[in-house]
């Protein structure tokens, strides 16, 4: 599967350099809490999110009976809250003094499956808590998309996101990125199994800074 031609259209305006130690960062539930405020999105719309598994379907109820909100209602609420409050996002503690810290040493692009038409609301968010990394939004696999920006880059390469499924793609396309697994909220983390293909979990932004700069630094092996 290859990336959507609009992100590629996104990539091909990055300007890095290939030399540098390179980034490459998931949003939500990464940097800002999706959770907290699909929560807050959800308590305002008779509905409540139920921790049972890593997923969305079958966990989104409705506070009056506690039955699962409706399988083909449940993408259009997704839109309706990202539509609200994607420009309003909480930041996760540590997220930006990290992200500053390691753009001292590479570059840093942020890597999101945000619906392409909230970009804007994404970067106005983003720009509000400090960061103005630039950023790419992507629909799908996120193992494509990072091979196209970490084309015939020679520096050290690190991916970091809460979603094993986008990890497990990205060591399909760039086998030599150092992959992290960031799981802040130990509701939903305790049900996600450490995978072979990870070389670094965590669920807080200081470890997380620590292994990342080893990274770039040559203080942490590659694989």
């Amino acid at each position: 599967m290859n990336p959507t031609d609009n992100t590629l259209e996104q990539i091909s305006q990055l300007r890095l350099d290939k030399a540098r130690p390179l980034l490459l960062c998931d949003v939500d539930e990464v940097v800002v809490h999706f959770l907290k405020g699909l929560e807050s999105w959800l308590d305002r719309n008779g509905l409540w999110l139920d921790p049972a598994s890593f997923a969305l379907n079958g966990n989104i109820k409705h506070k009056s009976d506690n039955q699962p909100l409706e399988e083909d209602r449940v993408g259009p609420a997704i839109m309706s809250f990202f539509e609200e409050l994607t420009h309003s996002l909480e930041v996760i503690d540590g997220a930006v003094p990290a992200l500053h810290a390691l753009a001292m040493h590479g570059d840093i692009v942020m890597l999101s499956n945000l619906p392409s038409q909230f970009k804007q609301e994404r970067i106005t968010n983003l720009a509000s808590h400090g960061l103005t990394f630039p950023l790419v939004t992507n629909s799908g696999p996120k193992g494509p998309a990072i091979a196209a920006i970490a084309a015939q880059h020679t520096g050290p390469v690190v991916f970091i996101d809460d979603h094993t499924g986008y990890l497990k793609s990205a060591a399909e396309h760039l086998p030599h990125a150092n992959l992290v697994h960031f799981m802040q909220d130990e509701r939903f983390g305790r049900h996600v199994n450490q995978e072979e293909y990870i070389h670094y979990r965590t669920d807080n932004w200081p470890d997380a800074h620590r292994h990342i700069e080893a990274v770039f630094t040559g203080r942490e092996a590659m694989n």
